[in-house]
């Protein structure tokens, strides 16, 4: 991926003490996102213009709108890459809801959902695998170790999924909803199952994150930062595993510890 093309210049005045240097510096492009849904617009959103296919899909599905990859019957990208139209069987009272009940949340970027009032109902996830706890630390120390974007610009968040083969699936973004939703979105495009994967993000674990990982049924997600008190609360009501702190050999296991072996 040619990562420069999302790349701003601009001119500064980087200050030391009581001097002051003018320097160029690059800053990530933002543009607005207009998803257009069965030929009505449905909503727009703030982002990197990358991924805009896998973004659209993984936000319809996280908001329960689109239960199934499969329900899609069609998906256009517009030639400047800020329009997606999708033709799709979606779920009329999650779309409504989330016009109605739309929170925004507490994730930069200013995301909104539908679902942190507990609109949808989820089944626990009883899914049933371990991971080593050397497999996480070592997935982490990797997942910051390639965020190009971020060590460009310091101004990203990076997702990426983790499946049992050794398979991973990145994406970067302004927003860490953003990222997530991306990342889940470029899965499903792919056909690749995220039932038994784990996810990890950058950014603290607020209950939209955790709430994310729920919605698409992904079974652990993992930072090196903390998580909120409503985001653990989340993740035990879901069964979600939930993993904070995750630095060099430490980690802190917070939720449904089972799946991790130790």
């Amino acid at each position: 991926m040619d990562n420069q093309k999302y790349l701003k210049k601009v001119i500064i005045d980087k200050v030391s003490g009581n001097e002051a240097v003018e320097f160029d510096d690059v800053t990530i492009e933002e543009s607005r996102l207009n998803l257009y849904l069965n030929g009505e617009k449905a909503i727009s959103m703030m982002c990197i213009p990358i991924d805009q296919d896998a973004h659209a899909i993984g936000f319809l599905m996280s908001e329960n709108v689109i239960s199934n990859i499969d329900d899609v019957e069609e998906l256009t990208l517009s030639e400047d890459g800020l329009r997606v139209d999708i033709k799709a069987k979606i779920n009329e009272g999650s779309l409504e809801n989330l016009y109605t009940e739309k929170t925004l949340v507490s994730g930069c970027g200013g995301g909104v959902t539908g679902n942190v009032e507990g609109n949808v109902e989820i089944p626990f996830n009883q899914v049933s695998f371990q991971v080593k706890p050397e497999t996480i630390s070592t997935e982490v120390k990797k997942f910051y170790e390639e965020s190009e974007l971020y060590k460009l610009t310091g101004c990203v968040h990076k997702a990426m999924i983790y499946l049992l083969d050794g398979t991973t699936v990145t994406s970067e973004d302004i927003g860490r909803h953003n990222a997530i939703d991306k990342v889940v979105g470029k899965c499903k495009l792919k056909g690749l199952d995220t039932t038994k994967s784990v996810l990890f993000v950058s950014g603290r674990l607020s209950s939209e994150m955790v709430t994310k990982a729920v919605m698409h049924k992904v079974p652990i997600i993992v930072s090196r930062t903390a998580p909120t008190y409503l985001g653990v609360q989340t993740a035990h009501k879901h069964g979600v595993t939930l993993i904070g702190f995750a630095r060099g050999k430490r980690m802190n296991l917070y939720t449904h510890q089972g799946r991790i072996d130790v």
